[in-house]
Order: C-alpha cells, then structure tokens, then sequence
C-alpha cells in the first residue's frame, strides 16, 4: 500500500482526500518511483476544479515529482534501481509511490536535490520551451511577462534577463515587485494599481514588446494585444484568472498583424530527444547560475488542501512543494 492524494468528485481544495492505495508491478517500460519531494503547479487546480478534464474518476493529482526508482518493469533499459529521478508525467504525483513510463523520467544530477527538482522541473521546461523554441529570445529583445513573481514567472524573468533581454513584469502586489525586480526585471508593473498598456508603451516609447509571455488569461486579455508591436507574439501558457475566451481572429490583424499560440509543455517534450535536451539545456542554466531555483516553501502532503487554497489565493511566490 502506498499513501495518496484522490479525487473522488470535482469542485474544490476540500474533495481531496488521503488515502491509502494498491499499486500494481510496472509494466514493460514502466518504473516504480518512490517520489521524495512533490512539485505543486497551478495546473493541478484545473484538473481537481475540472477546468480541464481529468480521464477518470477517482485520480490522483500531480504531474511533477522527483524520486528514486525503486523497481523496474521489462524493456527498461536506461534506469535501475537506485537511480535518482525526475519527471513531469501523467497525474498521479501527489503520492508516496507511483508508477512511471521510463520514457517521462530524466536523471537529476547530484548537485540538484530531490526537493530543488520538484520546484524547479516542470517550471523549468516550461520556461525552456518558452524561451528557446516558441519564440526563440536573443539579446535585446524586449517583452511583457505577466504574474512574473509566479512559479514559472519567476523562471521566465531570470532565463530572460541572462539571455540579454529587457524584461517588463507585470504583479500583483509590493512583496511580489520586489522578487520580480530581485529576479531580473528591469521594470515592474503593479497591475491592480496601474494601466499596463500605458506603462508598456510608456516604457518603451511606443515601441511596445516582441513578445508578451501571458500564464493569467482572462483578466490581461485582450489588453496584452496593445502590448506587442506590430508583426509580435502573444503566447497563452496559462489560464490563472479564467480561460480567455473566444475571440475574432481578426483581432490579430487590428492590432498589428500578431501571432498568437497556446502551447503546452506535453507536445514540447512529446519526443524523447526533446525531453532530454530541454532537461539539459535547463540544468545547464542552474549551473551557471542563470536560473536559481524558486523554492519558496515545503508542505507535508496531507496538506495538500491548504497549499491548494494558498494557490488560488494568490498568497503563494516561487515553487511550492510537498513532502510524502
């Protein structure tokens, strides 16, 4: 038996509950993880909400965890027992033991900790993505991040700012100016007191960004459009505030012929090869100092519901994670 988070019906932090639960022998390819330190993401709320649809009920939440692998199923070649690990898989992370497709886990270096892995991973290879691939950020750019004090945000403001580009963050209070500007921000946005469309173009003299890096939806839509100079990108990782909703395409052309994507982690690392290097280019960046790991606070795992409220309380900064 092994100890877990479920969820029996949707709705709030409250329908989670601990159980305890029979976990089967891996699978071919499959790994048996014994996870040390649990990594807690804002997505974790859509899929216990329902604002996205988990495959079945009852689940166990969680899609980021680091471990060490305790058992190991047929055709699994890269990992033994022993090996410490990290990954950002399917649900099932709010748990002291799980299993794992071989193909989701990445070997964590000595230098990381268990606890520093579950912070940093899934922000981390968000922030890769972001940064290297959906617009690929060279030295000089200028662009908007929203909820810059967040988890990824966080991330996002450092790996920008190391790769040479001019940072403006928007946040929600002082406290959170101030981990912004400490992060790497040149300039930052107190977005409840002040209009950030008139202080992007402010400060950039009307030039406005290449790009605005948005995970809060729906309350900086569509005022982030007026942020993006003309031939930009807008991209939607995430959905804070509410999902925006749908709009008239020919928006992108009245704003100045924008781009717009909503990406996903899941298909950036869909190939192994992309999971690998993404992993590589991200533990490079914590080496070098570029990116330093935003754990803010550590939780027993039968708190889970009291972190989930935190979350949705916007009363969190940084990485949050749990301790089976």
């Amino acid at each position: 038996m092994t100890k877990a988070v479920r969820v029996h019906e949707l709705g709030g932090p409250e329908v989670m509950r601990i159980e305890d639960i029979e976990l089967a022998r891996p699978e071919r390819s499959q790994v048996r993880v014994r996870n040390h330190a649990i990594g807690v993401n804002f997505i974790d709320t859509y899929f216990r909400s329902g604002a996205y649809p988990a495959p079945a009920l009852p689940f166990t939440p969680g899609n980021e965890a680091a471990g060490e692998v305790v058992e190991v199923g047929k055709g699994v070649k890269d990992f033994k027992i022993g090996d410490r690990v990290a990954y950002v898989a399917t649900l099932g992370a709010y748990a002291e033991e799980r299993l794992v497709e071989s193909s989701r886990l990445v070997k964590l270096p000595k230098a990381i900790s268990y606890e520093s892995a579950a912070a940093i991973l899934l922000k981390g290879l968000t922030a890769q993505y972001l940064l290297r691939r959906t617009f690929k950020l060279k030295a000089g750019d200028v662009i908007l991040i929203h909820a810059a004090a967040g988890g990824v945000g966080l991330v996002l403001t450092q790996w920008a700012k190391a790769l040479g580009a001019t940072v403006i963050a928007t946040v929600g209070s002082p406290e959170k100016a101030k981990l912004a500007k400490k992060a790497g921000a040149k300039h930052v946005i107190l977005y409840r007191d002040e209009d950030f469309v008139a202080r992007v173009k402010d400060i950039t003299k009307g030039q406005l960004c290449d790009v605005v890096y948005d995970g809060v939806g729906k309350d900086t839509f569509p005022a982030s459009l007026d942020c993006i100079k003309p031939l930009g990108l807008f991209v939607s990782f995430g959905s804070a505030s509410g999902p925006i909703e749908a709009f008239s395409m020919n928006l992108l052309s009245a704003k100045g012929s924008l781009f717009a994507t909503r990406p996903s982690l899941h298909t950036y690392t869909a190939k192994r090869e992309d999971l690998d290097k993404g992993a590589r280019d991200l533990f490079r960046a914590i080496s070098s100092g570029a990116v330093d790991i935003p754990l803010r606070a550590t939780y027993p795992l039968d708190d889970a519901v009291n972190v989930h409220r935190a979350l949705e309380g916007r009363q969190t900064t940084g990485a949050v994670v749990l301790l089976p």
